[in-house]
């Protein structure tokens, strides 16, 4: 079991897609669970399979994390049950699709707000009492974008930018007390996320794709082995090398190549 038998692992983004297999994931182990997401019906669905299934708890939290207060409330709202979070799984996120100059700014800065800012927060007001008591871990979902810049999907891929060189520090910083970053950086999954994004009928959305539970299950395992990067599947490991040993601009180039329609 990863964290202590007593705390909580709190997943966020975990009505549907990876984080709602690896809400399963830590069930199966026998860790206790708080689910996050806006859904409060598939949350309630995760939630009733999970307890007859493992028989752990399962607390549900109905949250939307485009709202700058959502992580305070969340927070607090577990402070005052006496909950104890030592894993915290930064799951929730989604992607927004076409040429920057027509795309939708409220979306955009939604988006900001939940990939990246809501990830800090949430960060921020979990990892103190993780280091005071010397144990927890971080899993932080990024995507394999995050090693590329991604015309089409310019600030999805600057957000997860974002969450990679964020872990990669933050596990610098953490050596030796105790608590670990590990950053899951999934290439294409079936999930909910390309149609949320209104991309299904780009090349990229027509690739095989990998189960979200295969997915969760390298995230899961990389958490448990203390791994900071883990990029699933073989067809993806060559990825990060191309990002960074290619000219930039070819890289660009290549990427949006893959990213045009169909």
């Amino acid at each position: 079991m990863i964290g202590s038998k007593d705390g909580y692992a709190l997943v966020t983004g975990a009505s549907s897609g990876i984080g709602y297999e690896l809400a399963k994931l830590f069930a199966r182990d026998g860790k206790n669970v708080v689910v996050v997401a806006r859904r409060p019906d598939r949350l309630e669905e995760l939630r009733r399979e999970v307890e007859a299934n493992h028989g752990t708890t399962v607390i549900v939290l109905p949250k939307d994390l485009s709202s700058p207060g959502a992580p305070n409330e969340i927070f607090l709202e577990l402070q005052e049950r006496g909950i104890e979070v030592d894993v915290l799984v930064n799951n929730a996120g989604f992607g927004v699709y076409g040429l920057f100059p027509d795309t939708d700014l409220d979306e955009e800065l939604r988006m900001i707000q939940v990939n990246a800012a809501s990830l800090v927060h949430l960060t921020k007001l979990f990892l103190k009492g993780m280091v005071e008591n010397g144990s927890g871990g971080i899993l932080n979902v990024a995507s394999i974008c995050s090693f590329f810049s991604t015309p089409l999907e310019s600030v999805y891929c600057a957000t997860k930018a974002l969450v990679l060189h964020f872990s990669e520090a933050l596990a610098n910083e953490l050596q030796g007390t105790g608590v670990t970053v590990t950053c899951l950086c999934p290439g294409l999954a079936r999930t909910e996320f390309h149609r949320r994004a209104r991309m299904e009928n780009s090349k990229v959305a027509k690739r095989r794709m990998m189960d979200a539970a295969a997915v969760a299950e390298a995230g899961y395992d990389g958490l448990r082995k203390g791994k900071l990067i883990v990029v699933p599947g073989l067809e993806y490991k060559f990825g990060p090398w191309f990002a960074r040993l290619a000219p930039r601009g070819l890289v660009t180039r290549v990427v949006r190549s893959q990213h045009e329609a169909a």
